[in-house]
């Protein structure tokens, strides 16, 4: 604390996080347009879309965080089935 205040004459926190900065944030019209198109994708299929057509490399379970953030369902409905 001493240090902080030192350096910046104050004592603040330091703001925290990545600031909501995402890799994916640039495909983020692209998700809903592939979704509204062809609602039935899977995590998979997304990930191996991203890489395929864009080169991007994520884990599924970061496409998951992405949907859900984006407010996007990703989840098959069997009674629609």
């Amino acid at each position: 604390m001493v240090r902080l205040k030192r350096m910046t004459g104050s004592l603040a926190p330091k703001p925290q996080g990545n600031g909501g900065w995402s890799k994916l944030g640039v495909f983020d019209d692209w998700a809903r347009e592939r979704l509204s198109n062809q609602g039935d994708l899977t995590l998979d299929d997304l990930v191996r879309e991203l890489r395929d057509q864009h080169g991007l490399r994520v884990a599924r379970s970061s496409i998951g965080y992405w949907l859900h953030r984006l407010g996007l369902s990703h989840k098959k409905n069997t009674a629609a089935m």
